[in-house]
C-alpha cells in the first residue's frame, strides 16, 4: 500500500531515489482531479517519473487506489497546493514537463487571486522547467484562456508552440473526464503549449526551513490560568497571517497547547504551539509541535513569537526571558 504523501512530509528539495526505484525524468500534473490523466502520464512514458499535486483528499484516494491496480511505481500524488510544490519543493531546471488541466477560473473577483495562472506562478513554473522543458495548459473557459493567454505571452523564459495564442484540438491528446464532460455541455477546450527557450530566468531557490523556534519566558500564572484567559486572535507579521484559534490546557502537566492556522504567500500550516514548563519554576517555553507536519518556516517562527508574547502579557510579573527565533 502506498504511503500517502504529503508536501510537508518531504524534503525541500525533493529526491526522487526516496519516492521512486529509479531517478528519471520528471514531469508533473497540477490539479489531477480524478486521476486518469495522471496514470496515462505513467503509463505511456515508463522512462519518467511523475508527480501529481492536489488539495483534494478524495482526489487524492482516488489516485492511489488507481496506482494500486496498475501496479505503476513510476507515479505519486502528493497531497498539497502548487504554490508550495513550485517554492519548496521542486528545485530550479528540474521538471521536463508541467501539465494543468482545467484549473479552478474562480470566477469571483475576489477570489481570482487563487487563480493558479499568474504572472509569479509562471515565473516560478519557468524557472523550475529543464531547458526545453514544456508547459501544457488546458482549459474550457473563454476568459481564463485569454488572460492565460495575455501572461504566457509574455514570460520571459517561455515560447508558443503554436502559431495561435491556443488550438481548440489537440491531436492524440488524452481526453479527461472533465473535458468530456465540458463538450457535452458545449464548452470546447482551449489548449496551450509553450517551452522553456534560452532566455535567461530568475531561478528562486527552494525555500529552506530555518532553526526550531523556541521562546522562553517566566509566568506566575499556569497553563490552566492561561487557557482560562485565551481570546481567540489574528495578527499580520511581516509576510504572516496568523490565526490562533483555540487553547486546551492539560492541568496535571501545566501543560497548554494552541491551535494555530499560519499562511504565508507559499504555504498554509495548520499545526499547534505548545506551552510547557521547564525545570526551574514559573518558567515555561513555548515551541512548534509535529501536528499537521509542521515545518519551521519564518511565519511559523513569527507565531511562536505571537504566542509567546501574548503570554508574557497577561501578568505584570511575566516577561519574555530569551528567544531563539529568526526575523
Amino acid at each position: 500500500m502506498l504511503r500517502k504523501l504529503n508536501i510537508l512530509m518531504l524534503d525541500w528539495p525533493l529526491r526522487q531515489e526516496r519516492l521512486f526505484p529509479r531517478v528519471q525524468p520528471l514531469i508533473v500534473e497540477i490539479g489531477f482531479g480524478n486521476g486518469d490523466y495522471l496514470m496515462h502520464l505513467a503509463r505511456t512514458q515508463p522512462e519518467r517519473n511523475v508527480l501529481g499535486f492536489e488539495i483534494s483528499g478524495q482526489s487524492m484516494d482516488k489516485a492511489e487506489a488507481k496506482i494500486a491496480m496498475l501496479g505503476l511505481d513510476n507515479v505519486r500524488p502528493i497531497h498539497g497546493r502548487a504554490e508550495t510544490a513550485l517554492a519548496h519543493l521542486l528545485a530550479p531546471a528540474s521538471v521536463e514537463a508541467f501539465h494543468i488541466n482545467y484549473p479552478d477560473p474562480w470566477f469571483k473577483k475576489r477570489h481570482q487571486r487563487r487563480r493558479l495562472i499568474s504572472r509569479d506562478t509562471v515565473n516560478l513554473l519557468t524557472s523550475r522547467l529543464v531547458p526545453a522543458g514544456r508547459l501544457l495548459l488546458a482549459t474550457d473557459i473563454i476568459d481564463y484562456a485569454e488572460m492565460a493567454h495575455e501572461i504566457l505571452s509574455t514570460a520571459p523564459g517561455l515560447v508558443n508552440e503554436f502559431d495561435a495564442p491556443w488550438v481548440n484540438e489537440v491531436a492524440g491528446r488524452f481526453v479527461t473526464k472533465y473535458e468530456l464532460k465540458g463538450y457535452r455541455e458545449g464548452r470546447r477546450g482551449h489548449f496551450f503549449r509553450y517551452a522553456r527557450n534560452d532566455r535567461p530566468v530568475a531561478h528562486p531557490p527552494v525555500i529552506q526551513e530555518w532553526d526550531m523556534p523556541h521562546l522562553f519566558l517566566h509566568s506566575p500564572l499556569t497553563a490552566a490560568d492561561i487557557c482560562e484567559r485565551f481570546e481567540a486572535t489574528r495578527r499580520r507579521m511581516g509576510e504572516a497571517h496568523i490565526a490562533i484559534l483555540h487553547a486546551f490546557a492539560d492541568p496535571k502537566r501545566n501543560v497548554a497547547l494552541f491551535e494555530v492556522v499560519v499562511e504565508e504567500p507559499t504555504i498554509e500550516q495548520h499545526t499547534m504551539i505548545m506551552l510547557a514548563p521547564r525545570e526551574k519554576a514559573g518558567e515555561y517555553i513555548v515551541k512548534m509541535t509535529s501536528l499537521g507536519h509542521a515545518r519551521a518556516t519564518l511565519g511559523m517562527h513569527r507565531a511562536v513569537e505571537a504566542v509567546g508574547e501574548w503570554v508574557a502579557s497577561l501578568d505584570a510579573e511575566a516577561r519574555v526571558l530569551a528567544r531563539k527565533l529568526r526575523g
